[in-house]
């Protein structure tokens, strides 16, 4: 038997997880020199109330060696190997950590998404599908090197205080976004975010016309799957991207999920993002 396990980054619904057996493994978030556990003592709306009320921006922490350690020698002792898929290298140093801990445990093999929010739980899914199809270590490991590439994720962001807070853009891009109703879009490319257009207008509309723009003349997508994920409280956005998605007709099946703590203490609320395969 093969166990998949993964990091908390990954933003699989837990049914998802549930259905296919998949273990998770939290990333640690501070909040007001506190440490907490993504998903586990900790919420999304904690984080909001938080930063609403005053407070100091929350920051993540990777995974240690030892917890991963921890958690390989426990799924080894009921399975013939572990294949932990990490969130990409380029956004912290979990993989490096997980790769340390397998060295110290034979039968674990550590993957780097390159990716991350259900970028990365695209490749999670579809390596807990391969496993329960019966398909060997070598052969889980060769679909994943291969799909790696072809993930396609972005998203589009309704505020930048989270990013000025948290240092990734400067609080005189942050005003001018906001006086000028600017949402960027933001696509993971080689393993990094990078900002690749800026939209003007109310969010809701923002996220209209950013879904109908990932689709439209598009042939290189792999019509099987598409995943939506959002930061938002409510389903606001997220009807709207649905029905753009749906009016599209041509996925077979349309995955929703909430991003966990670990993106929203760098994105914020009310974040919206699209997840296509692409064909090879």
């Amino acid at each position: 038997m093969i166990r998949i396990t993964t990091d908390s980054t990954c933003d699989l619904p837990r049914e998802l997880l549930e259905r296919h057996h998949i273990t998770v493994i939290p990333l640690g978030i501070v909040k007001a020199g506190k440490l907490y556990h993504d998903g586990v003592d900790i919420h999304t709306a904690d984080i909001a109330a938080h930063v609403d009320a005053g407070g100091e921006i929350t920051t993540t922490n990777a995974v240690n060696v030892a917890d991963y350690e921890e958690l390989f020698r426990r799924m080894m002792e009921e399975a013939d190997a572990v294949i932990h898929l990490n969130i990409g290298m380029g956004f912290s140093s979990c993989h490096q950590n997980a790769r340390l801990a397998a060295e110290e445990v034979d039968g674990v093999y550590v993957v780097d998404s390159g990716n991350l929010t259900v970028g990365h739980g695209m490749l999670v899914l579809a390596a807990a599908e391969a496993a329960e199809a019966g398909k060997s270590v070598t052969e889980i490991l060769q679909m994943l090197e291969e799909l790696v590439p072809r993930i396609e994720t972005s998203f589009v962001l309704d505020r930048l205080d989270y990013m000025k807070k948290g240092g990734r853009c400067s609080a005189v891009t942050a005003l001018g976004a906001n006086l000028l109703k600017l949402h960027p879009c933001v696509e993971v490319i080689g393993g990094k975010m990078t900002v690749t257009k800026k939209y003007r207008g109310s969010i809701e509309k923002v996220v209209a016309d950013y879904v109908r723009e990932r689709l439209t003349g598009r042939t290189d997508l792999d019509t099987r799957r598409a995943f939506l994920v959002d930061t938002c409280p409510d389903d606001s956005l997220a009807s709207i991207a649905r029905e753009v998605l749906k009016a599209d007709g041509r996925f077979e099946e349309i995955l929703e999920a909430k991003a966990g703590c670990t993106i929203f203490c760098h994105c914020g609320p009310r974040t919206l993002g699209v997840i296509f395969l692409r064909n090879p």
